[in-house]
Order: structure tokens, then sequence, then C-alpha cells
């Protein structure tokens, strides 16, 4: 990195909280540019009553867990849907 600045990521904070707090409903995915992972979410949620809401606060606390330059190379530049 030039001028001894550490790298940051400009959309895992708002990612991760976005995945914890109602990623049931997608918006981290949709927020990530990933519409087909959103709309599926959506689905698994209203078909499983709910308990697929476990997997977006899974996703947000994984995003969160990352370094900022992990987080965009897997999710930004890798575009992995899913985990």
């Amino acid at each position: 990195m030039e001028n001894n600045q550490s790298y940051k990521s400009e959309k895992k904070l708002a990612a991760g909280i976005l995945g914890i707090l109602v990623g049931y409903l997608g918006i981290h995915k949709f927020y990530l540019g990933y519409k087909k992972e959103g709309i599926i979410q959506i689905v698994l949620t209203f078909v499983t009553f709910g308990f697929a809401g476990i997997i977006p606060f899974v996703e947000g606390i994984m995003y969160l867990m990352k370094s900022d330059e992990e987080f965009d190379k897997t999710y930004i530049q890798g575009k992995k849907g899913w985990f």
C-alpha cells in the first residue's frame, strides 16, 4: 500500500451489520450486488417461516471477522455468493 496506510474495505462493516440485523430479507446480498442470492434468501426465509434467517446472521458475523483485504478478495473481487 502507498503511504503506509492500512487496507480499508468500503463495504465490509455495512454488509456485516445488514447481514446480522436484516439479513433475513437478503439486504446484505443486494448491497454486495448479489441479486440472485438476495432473492433466494427472501424465498428461503418465507418457505422456512424465518428459520433460514440464521444463514445471514452467520454470514454477517463471518464478514466482520475477516480482514478488510480478505473480505474484498472473497466477496467483492471473487464474487463468492454464500459463506
